[in-house]
């Protein structure tokens, strides 16, 4: 018997079963077409097979992590949620997600890991208090900078050299973005009639994080509380696909009274790095403020304190 397909995805909070855009989406499209997944949600990537989250552990062991790819293997093993879409709605399926990419996700980036107040009140805040020490002192600010980067991918060469007007530039174009996308769906479920495609699970992962964290700069999120059919759309997927989960405050990061978890596999290999990063930092730090120093032993020596002084320097090094 083949084993089960695995999902690592980032963990739930603000309402939502997943606070990453990515991990949502793939967990969207999963609920949608009923793909048997065993899901762990997590708050340490190092947990993952892949280092990265989400990521799918397939049922012969291959580990994927891109949120597409993910989305083409289910696809191959015969959850597609686009099976019944005519040829122009598959087209428009790639129109409509190409603007989500370009007009929509540089927003998002801003909004949650750009935006000071955003970023230190809500998006730093959760990670921070989910993920376990001593990940959470340098994990938010590393992922910042990859997104910081990614931003500066998306709006390419051309884009103002003045940050304010860059600002207003992205957010006047996400705003139009909501309004076609408003306009698209009208009275419809979903995008194309009464069943969801992969186009609703990828809209529903960036409108929903937008509609449920308390943002205190929340100038997009304004706008779409505005989208009375946005909005909605958002809460029947939530209340029917996800009616128990997400969590409004981030999981206790305490370890499982049970040893049979789920996460078991990866407890010691996280233990084991922890201590070590730890024993590192402190061995650096007496080596530079001069508490511990290194000295040339005496060449005459006996056998016994020759043995113990090859160990210490084996711990130095």
């Amino acid at each position: 018997m083949a084993a089960p397909m695995e999902l690592f995805c980032w963990s739930g909070g603000w309402g939502l079963p997943s606070v990453d855009l990515d991990s949502l989406a793939v967990l969207t499209y999963a609920r949608f077409t009923g793909a048997p997944l065993k899901v762990h949600k997590i708050t340490n990537p190092w947990r993952s097979p892949s280092g990265t989250l989400p990521a799918l552990r397939t049922s012969h062991g291959e580990v994927i992590s891109v949120p597409h790819k993910i989305i083409t293997h289910l696809r191959k093993e015969k959850y597609n949620a686009d099976y019944d879409l005519s040829a122009r709605q598959g087209a428009d399926t790639l129109a409509f997600m190409s603007l989500l990419e370009e007009k929509l996700l540089p927003v998002l980036i801003h909004t949650f890991w750009v935006d000071a107040k955003n970023y230190v009140e809500v998006t730093r805040k959760w990670y921070a208090e989910a993920m376990p020490f001593p990940l959470n002192f340098f994990l938010p600010g590393r992922m910042q900078r990859q997104y910081m980067e990614r931003l500066q991918l998306l709006c390419g060469e051309h884009r103002p050299e003045d940050e304010e007007e860059l600002e207003k530039e992205l957010y006047q174009e996400a705003r139009e973005c909501l309004t076609l996308l408003s306009q698209r769906l009208g009275s419809q479920k979903f995008f194309f009639g009464d069943a969801p495609a992969s186009l609703d699970a990828f809209v529903f992962s960036y409108l929903a994080l937008l509609q449920q964290a308390k943002l205190p700069s929340g100038k997009l999120q304004a706008h779409l509380q505005g989208l009375h059919n946005l909005c909605a759309y958002c809460t029947h997927i939530l209340s029917l696909y996800f009616p128990w989960e997400g969590a409004e405050a981030p999981p206790p990061r305490q370890t499982p009274v049970n040893p049979e978890t789920e996460e078991e596999p990866y407890r010691r290999r996280n233990q084991i790095l922890t201590v070590l990063a730890g024993l590192a930092a402190m061995a650096g730090y007496a080596l530079l403020s001069g508490i511990v120093s290194i000295q040339r032993a005496p060449s005459a020596r006996a056998p016994g304190t020759q043995a113990l002084g090859m160990a210490e320097e084996d711990e130095e090094e």
